[in-house]
């Protein structure tokens, strides 16, 4: 037996992923746990979890890997400052002291993350490598071509190559400043939403506006080349180096300044964002048929965060050259840990690779189940009441008239997604013929914004009946938008005046569903991935005629998806959801007037008791050596500078603090926070000082001179033909490096 423990953590997204022989035992983001969103902290409990889902220990691991290399991001990091100093020395402050900790020291810090249990090597795979594994191994192609596009990783933002067998092969590569990436998110910044974090907000937003800048952006902003390559201008940006993600001359450009959080939605935003999808959509495209052309094969695999552009990836089905188009579900940096996991066993261990049918990520339910022990049994020790259903078909047939009737159900089942979809075990379903359905969905159950879509689910073998998709075709992880069937739309006056209220107008036969294009982020379902939510949706169907239901994840607005029992009930309890399903149990909202809230909260964080005990442990040792350190310094004060007054006072702090510290934890933890804030400003101080010596004394040289002598990444060389470069392979050995 061989195990293989993949992790992504540090930037965002955090997460780990369980291969044993080859196989995907388990794979979960750590936010799901901490109840963090998008957690970037060592993926401690996900990692648990993938172990206890194997029965294995951290000792039984034959091989770790991280999705990426550190130094290799840092010499990046350094190049940059080095191209902009004296300029950007807030970045550089901000970012050094994060880099001196775990960024640096990411052996140990795997290492201590493991218990110190794992005593072999460790595997530092290429980020786009990572996307590209998570792409390709998990597949349902034999060979395919590889595209995968983000941010940045540690140099490349955007990579093209092939994968056949067992081999991925990388060719091309767009390098750091230039990103399409970065440019969607200083399109998400500008717009009022948050980076890394609220792209999709964008792209929902896309349909509202009127893509009228479009061309502004291609004259301005970036010079777009026939092979799908790019060159940003950088003058319209402050991503590099600065703190904001647009500079001045960006707000200038458009006459407008980015919109804080919480201001409406200005026309100018919906503009940019169907401005940019238009843009983002062009770039896309364009790879994939200079990809399609280089490689000779007709399947393709796409990973990174912009393969999180559903939209996108509907034009390239639609439009592009690929007869077959398969997304990682996990597209984003969590995928990241499973692909490094994969590129382990095939490519550095070369495993043979079987093509799974009909793909490798077993419907992407890799996370934990609903319950650890008996479910019936912590419901009633919190007092829930509950109707058992004996079938899967029973739950499925009560459902279904449940909503039909209007309800709306909450949905805990089996193992959780990996991934930012929910896909049927950790969703909120509901009837789509329903006009109210979309109203009370986002501003009662998710309060969130009003001009958000919701997808639909439906039979795979009924697709086509709704939209326009083939029913031979699969969209099974809520990754391909494409528009509804002419037989759903009803008239709409086209003269209604455009903006936000325009969700009020959509006139079709399944308004739940239909954003105001016409369109739907599609979710086919068939028996083998989803067996019950494929009854349910025949269920639905043999009632309504209906093949279709609205599906949206379980949480509420920026709250992770819900994993444990004990969330998804929380989560019901605060939203006006009618029903919630927890495996078999039936939970009805009105019935719940018994429920232990502060019991339900102690069992929520039961998972994290041994943290907390380990911090309060810290936090004794730290009072502890205070006082110490208190009483040293009042015996220094008295024989070395003969001043008993003082360090009499010195002496009584300690004992002071030595007799509220026998009071409790809370008081320790009191003492250790006020001692902190006090200092705080003498850290600062002494820290702003150093790096600011360091930035100005040593960084601004040394970038001065070497930009003197042509080094500057601020100017790229101007190509009228592209700005793919070579990618640059790597010898086995240089997989245990950080560089």
């Amino acid at each position: 037996m061989t195990a293989i423990l993949g992790i992504s953590a540090f930037y965002h997204d955090s997460a780990a992923a369980l291969l044993v022989d080859g196989e995907i035992v388990a794979a979960a983001q750590e936010e799901r746990f901490t109840r963090k969103k998008n957690d970037a902290a060592f993926p401690k409990y996900a990692i648990d979890y993938c172990l206890k889902q194997a029965g294995l220990r951290a000792s039984d691991l034959d091989h770790v890997g991280f999705y990426e290399k550190p130094l290799l991001k840092f010499d990046r990091l350094l190049e940059t400052y080095l191209s902009y100093a004296p300029s950007g020395f807030l970045s550089f402050r901000k970012a050094m002291p994060e880099w001196a900790g775990p960024k640096l020291q990411l052996r140990r810090e795997i290492r201590r993350g493991l218990g110190n249990q794992y005593q072999g090597r460790i595997c530092f795979c290429e980020h786009h490598q990572s996307h590209a594994a998570s792409a390709f191994y998990a597949s349902p192609f034999e060979d395919a071509a590889i595209l995968t596009l983000d941010g940045v990783g540690e140099w490349a933002t955007s990579t093209m190559g092939v994968g056949k067998g067992k081999q991925i092969s990388l060719m091309k590569e767009i390098r750091f400043p230039h990103s399409l990436g970065l440019l969607y998110s200083a399109l998400t910044y500008f717009t009022g939403f948050r980076v890394n974090s609220d792209e999709y907000k964008l792209m929902g937003l896309a349909p509202y506006g009127e893509p009228r800048y479009a061309n502004l952006i291609r004259e301005n902003l970036i010079k777009i080349f026939d092979d799908g390559s790019y060159q940003m201008n950088l003058e319209y940006f402050d991503y590099p180096q600065g703190l904001r993600m647009t500079s001045r001359k960006f707000n200038q450009l458009f006459r407008a300044s980015p919109r804080k959080q919480g201001e409406p939605v200005r026309e100018l935003d919906m503009d940019l964002a169907a401005s940019i999808q238009k843009v983002t959509e062009d770039i896309v495209l364009r790879a994939c048929e200079h990809l399609y052309e280089l490689s000779g094969v007709e399947n393709l695999c796409l990973a990174g965060g912009v393969a999180l552009n559903c939209v996108s990836n509907g034009n390239v089905v639609r439009k592009g050259p690929f007869k077959n188009v398969w997304v990682q579900p996990a597209a984003g940096d969590a995928g990241g840990a499973l692909g490094v996991a994969q590129f382990i066993w095939h490519q550095l261990m070369g495993n043979p690779r079987s093509v799974a049918n009909p793909d490798g990520q077993r419907g992407s339910l890799l996370g934990p189940s609903v319950s650890d022990g008996d479910l019936q049994t912590s419901l009633d020790q919190v007092g829930a009441e509950y109707l058992i259903h004996d079938t899967e078909a029973e739950l499925a047939e009560d459902l279904a008239k449940r909503l039909d009737e209007g309800e709306l159900i909450g949905i805990a089942r089996g193992r959780m997604e990996f991934g930012p979809r929910a896909l049927g075990n950790r969703s909120i379903v509901a009837d789509p013929r329903r006009r109210d359905t979309q109203r009370d969905l986002n501003l009662k159950t998710k309060f969130r914004e009003s001009f958000r879509p919701f997808a639909p689910i439906v039979l795979r073998e009924h697709v086509s009946d709704y939209f326009q998709w083939d029913s031979d075709q699969d969209s099974p992880y809520m990754l391909m938008v494409t528009g509804v069937n002419d037989s759903i739309r009803q008239t709409v006056d086209p003269t209604l005046p455009k903006g936000l209220d325009r969700v009020n107008d959509v006139r079709s036969s399944l308004p739940a569903i239909t954003h105001v294009d016409y369109s739907a982020r599609l979710q086919t379902v068939d028996q083998l991935r989803n067996p019950f939510l494929w009854t349910l949706l025949d269920q639905f169907k043999k009632r309504t005629g209906c093949s279709v239901l609205v599906n949206t994840s379980f949480n509420v607005k920026d709250e992770p998806i819900v994993n444990h029992w004990a969330d998804a009930l929380a989560c019901f309890m605060q939203t006006n959801l009618d029903v919630l399903v927890l495996e078999n149990c039936v939970l009805e909202k009105s019935s719940q007037k018994a429920v232990d809230l502060e019991a339900l909260e102690r069992i929520r964080n039961l998972p994290f008791k041994n943290q907390q005990n380990k911090e309060k442990r810290q936090t004794l040792q730290f009072v502890g050596s205070l006082c110490l350190a208190l009483g040293l310094m009042s015996c220094l004060v008295y024989y070395r500078f003969h001043a008993p007054a003082i360090a009499g006072i010195i002496l009584a702090m300690a004992m002071a603090t030595a007799g509220f510290a026998c009071l409790g934890d809370s008081v320790r933890s009191a003492i250790e926070s006020g001692f902190k804030h006090l200092t705080l400003p003498v850290r600062l101080v002494v820290t702003l000082v150093l790096l600011a010596v360091v930035y100005y004394l040593v960084v601004t040289p040394i970038g001065v001179l070497l930009r003197w002598t042509g080094r500057d990444l601020r100017r790229s060389e101007e190509s009228n033909r592209t700005q793919w470069t070579p990618w640059m392979d790597r010898n086995l050995e240089s997989y245990f490096q950080t560089y």
